[in-house]
């Protein structure tokens, strides 16, 4: 058969060692170098002489008709020449090379003479070389194709060589490929693939036969099989099954020993991190061991407190029994009959007005807010809370009276005055209402006292020193009209944080508690003290308790002043009467109470001691509440027999009095204008006490009231961390939310492998690469950002958003507003922690990257951080009710500007880079890409793909420090919004 089956001259294809390009006429063979091996018999020396004639390039000649190439003597003296072409029984001695010099065979064991192709033969039979020699000259002699020695598999196809033999020489295989059949006379070439091959590169898949990677020709290297490694050494000839302890993934040139704990067993191609999984198991198990040991250890510490109470409690509780069975109980130390004439003690009568600050009721005129009060004049619960007051404000009476001139307000860009030409005083001691309609100016005119508004105008005195009421916010109390308490704390622990935190800094711990259980006494909060508050939705307590509660925050501090707005507001008649009873009582004790109240009852109003009343933000009349029913009898107005003076005041002086006075003006206009008149006429009085305190003692006392920053910080993490233990159930929601976002995201990679990148085999084999797949990095970087923000985005709202308004009122009181906000940043870093190690775990298991765990988790929880740092944001600026959704919304967007679609290239190409890079999933995305592909940059041009993506391959570190960065830009955006920003939800 011709030489020329394919068409085409042998010259004109890169050699092909199996195809024979003369016809075997004896034993012949391939050598390890594909050499052709030919048993000749030579006449050197006139005899016969068997040899062996190994050549490399078989296009220079018949082997037959030249004598250059390596030659070797036969192990045997005699062979037979003419033998088969197989025939193996006189092999050549490897050992001592020859050449043929000068008519003669000579040894010759250097390569000098002999061409690049000859010195490489070895004389060594490779058995896989030679059968296909063998059948293709079978073949031949049959006239049939050589299908054995076709360069390619594709029928017709033409080779090309992709490697010099220059280039063979110096670099030999490519690290990472298997060329087990090419040598310098094999170079390694490339064939056009067959469709079924061809289809599987564009899909990025290698060719596989037989569950092995195939090349389209026997000269064609394949790049190395998953769980196998074709070490350099060996010049990518072998390929080795990957060692137990590590994982070869496709194309290894080396095992990559497992992290410790991972499985890898023989033949891996990835690792799978069960370390992660067990230190998941163990937490998560000792977590829910250690939640069970509190609880149990806390009830036994209750039980056994409630035990050591009992004697404290009794007169209380006494009071609980009359009001309930209608019977007064005796009092065991007490035996009235038996009282001696003239005793100087005066017995308990808790069962007339209630137990707590209400015995302060019974005082009459035996006690004034000038009298020091004795232990004979105070039951011991009253007596301990008026010692604490008296240490805490250094003082033996401790309230402040008030003086304020001309006050006014006018809102910003508004020409309607709200408040104006409100003059009057508060006397230290007494209960004070604040009354007026719908608009009158009541909320108004207690924040220009306070000096929460701006845009004001007037003076204000304290204690007859002109001031600001903001210099003595340590010193007053607020309540506001909601009862703003932390639901996930006890009556206990919300009482005694406020006290802790206000108290005067030289107090120690046993002190503050001595001084909260008294006002929880004094309350009568003591069968609720360990009860949770629970919220308005879910209350635990009665909405009565909750406002004491609320009202128990500020008398913890010890405060000298205490301002309430719409303290009755949501009780109904029983609680708001004995609410109100209870601050007549504390203003009995010394401290200056004022309300704002809208329409109290008959007996609320009679408790009052003094009434401001506004109307169209002025003063309609402001003095004793026991002179209101003379002053409006005065200008003409009737109080029916047995009305409510307090609903008749309240109709009068919001206009509506014409049933109380038949004919002349009703109108709140012609009462400001009375008052006006009444107050001009009359003579300068100083109804309030002389000062007790002077303004250096108050300022002194100020000055070393409420913790430290540290000590502020520390107790605000440590209800941090309660209230986060309270919400137990939310917890291990969001614990068992990250953990579903990872394994169904693992689920979704697991069909890859662990191949995240398939780039373009790097120079000389690039025309061998399949399809290139560089999205499938950024995408999961891509995948993670957009799962974080879902889980973590509404969570990290929470952290703020539920009790911003119980800032503010902390706030207001002078707590340290960056001890509250670092404390929430930090009590919130283990639930992160927590939630990262759920999702990546999880993640990881299934998706088996190549990337280190350690590193890959500490990516993933500065990403946490970026995202619970933005959420705070949103929570500073949008209302509660909506952050939640805004803060996943806007964490999806966050996660799109990762630089995976559109590539993070085009958008450089749009100018607009900087916007993607303001983002945190860009710098995730930088990582998971760099960290996914740098490792392969032996095998594939990683260069052209970070080109390509537009990603960075060795910012590492550069990109962790820019996530943390940016949590922490994101941290102080939210504590300035907090400080200045003005929300708008209520």
């Amino acid at each position: 058969m011709s030489r020329k089956t394919f068409g085409f001259d042998a010259s004109d294809l890169p050699q092909d060692p199996y195809y024979p390009q003369t016809d075997p006429t004896g034993p012949s063979f391939l050598d390890t170098e594909g050499c052709l091996c030919a048993l000749q018999v030579t006449a050197a020396g006139g005899a016969p002489e068997p040899a062996w004639q190994c050549i490399g390039d078989q296009s220079q000649g018949s082997i037959y008709t030249i004598n250059t190439g390596r030659w070797f003597n036969t192990l045997n003296e005699v062979g037979n020449a003419n033998g088969s072409i197989n025939d193996a029984s006189n092999p050549p001695e490897t050992e001592k090379p020859r050449r043929w010099l000068s008519g003669a065979l000579r040894d010759s064991p250097g390569n000098v003479g002999l061409s690049v192709y000859d010195s490489a033969c070895t004389g060594k039979n490779n058995t896989r070389f030679s059968t296909s020699f063998y059948e293709a000259a079978a073949q031949i002699n049959a006239g049939q194709q050589p299908y054995s020695a076709a360069p390619c598999y594709r029928q017709g196809a033409v080779p090309i060589e992709i490697q010099t033999v220059e280039s063979w020489q110096a670099d030999g295989c490519s690290p990472g490929f298997l060329c087990e059949n090419n040598t310098v006379n094999s170079i390694p070439q490339y064939c056009p693939p067959l469709d079924g091959c061809q289809m599987a590169r564009l899909a990025s898949i290698t060719c596989n036969f037989g569950g092995k990677n195939a090349g389209m020709g026997p000269f064609e290297p394949v790049v190395c099989q998953a769980g196998n490694y074709c070490p350099e050494e060996n010049n990518g000839k072998v390929s080795f099954v990957c060692p137990a302890g590590s994982y070869c993934q496709p194309g290894a040139a080396t095992p990559t020993p497992c992290s410790v704990g991972s499985r890898c067993p023989e033949g891996s191609s990835y690792e799978l991190f069960l370390i992660p999984l067990v230190i998941l198991i163990i937490v998560d198990l000792q977590m829910i061991a250690g939640m069970i040991v509190y609880r149990f250890r806390k009830r036994l510490l209750e039980h056994q407190s409630n035990r050591n109470r009992k004697p404290t409690l009794k007169r209380g509780m006494s009071s609980m029994r009359a009001q309930i069975t209608g019977y007064r109980a005796l009092s065991e130390d007490t035996d009235r009959e038996m009282l001696p004439m003239g005793a100087t003690y005066i017995p308990n009568r808790t069962d007339s007005y209630g137990g707590g600050f209400q015995a302060a009721l019974e005082l009459g005129s035996e006690y004034s807010v000038n009298v020091r009060p004795t232990s004979e004049m105070l039951n011991p619960q009253l007596m301990a809370f008026v010692s604490s007051m008296r240490r805490a404000t250094d003082a033996t009476n401790f309230g402040l009276s008030f003086s304020y001139f001309d006050l006014s307000f006018q809102p910003k860009k508004s020409s309607k005055m709200i408040l104006q030409n409100v003059t009057g005083s508060i006397d230290r001691g007494t209960l004070t209402a604040v009354m007026g309609g719908s608009g009158a100016g009541k909320s108004t005119f207690v924040n220009v006292l306070m000096g929460k508004t701006k845009n004001t105008g007037g003076t204000v005195a304290v204690n007859s020193s002109p001031d600001k009421l903001k210099r003595y916010k340590k010193v007053i109390g607020y309540v506001p009209q909601d009862d703003i308490v932390l639901p996930e704390l006890t009556v206990y622990e919300n009482i005694v944080h406020s006290a802790k935190i206000r108290l005067p800094q030289t107090w120690s711990t046993a002190d503050i508690e001595s001084h909260v259980e008294s006002v929880i006494d004094c309350l009568e909060l003591s069968h609720v003290r360990n009860s949770l508050v629970g919220s308005v939705a879910a209350p635990v307590i009665s909405g009565g308790q909750r406002k004491r509660v609320s009202t128990g925050m500020e008398l913890a501090s010890a405060p000298m002043a205490v301002f309430l707005d719409e303290p009755t507001s949501g009780l109904d008649a029983t609680a708001a009467s004995s609410l109100m009873r209870t601050l007549k009582a504390v203003a009995r004790l010394g401290i200056t109470v004022i309300v704002i109240i809208h329409q109290p009852r008959t007996e609320i109003f009679e408790n009052f001691d003094n009434l401001i009343l506004l109307g169209n933000g002025q003063t309609i009349y402001e003095g004793p509440q026991a002179e209101v029913h003379d002053y409006f009898e005065g200008l003409g107005f009737g109080f029916p027999e047995h009305s409510n003076h307090g609903d008749v005041v309240t109709d009068i002086i919001t206009g509506n009095g014409r049933d109380y006075k038949r004919i002349g003006e009703i109108s709140k206009d012609s009462l400001i204008s009375k008052w006006s008149d009444h107050r001009l006429a009359l003579a300068h009085k100083e109804r309030h006490a002389s000062s007790i305190m002077s303004s250096n003692g108050i300022y002194a006392a100020i000055k070393h009231r409420g913790a430290p920053l540290y000590m502020q910080t520390w107790l605000c993490l440590r209800r941090a961390m309660l209230q986060q233990y309270r919400t137990k159930s939310a917890f291990w929601a969001e614990m068992g939310l990250a953990a579903l976002a990872g394994f169904l995201l693992g689920l979704a990679e697991h069909s890859k492998k662990g191949i995240l990148f398939t780039g373009t085999f790097k120079e000389p084999y690039s025309i061998l690469s399949t399809a290139v797949d560089f999205k499938s990095a950024p995408e999961l970087a891509l995948l993670v950002s957009i799962a974080v923000g879902l889980v973590s985005g509404a969570p990290g709202v929470k952290t703020f958003s539920e009790e911003l308004l119980v800032h503010r009122r902390e706030a207001e009181a002078g707590h340290n507003r960056l001890a509250y906000f670092l404390a929430k940043v930090v009590s919130v870093l283990p639930r992160m922690l927590f939630g990262c190690l759920h999702f990546t775990t999880f993640l990881f298991i299934l998706t088996v990257p190549v990337i280190n765990w350690g590193l890959a988790f500490l990516t993933n929880f500065f990403y946490f951080y970026c995202i619970y740092g933005l959420a705070s944001i949103v929570s500073m600026l949008v209302r509660r009710e909506d952050a939640p959704l805004f803060a996943t919304m806007i964490s999806l967007i966050v996660a799109i500007l990762s630089g995976a679609a559109p590539p993070l290239a085009k958008v450089k190409e749009w100018h607009l880079e900087w916007l993607w890079r303001a983002s945190p999933g860009v710098w995730l995305a930088e990582i998971y890409f760099g960290q996914l592909v740098s490792p392969f940059g032996y095998l594939y041009d990683v260069d052209s793909a970070a080109a390509a993506t537009g990603f960075h391959m060795k910012w590492l570190w550069r990109n962790m420090g820019v996530l943390v960065g940016i949590g922490t830009i994101y941290r102080l955006v939210a504590f300035l919004a907090m400080i200045f920003g003005q929300s708008r939800r209520r």
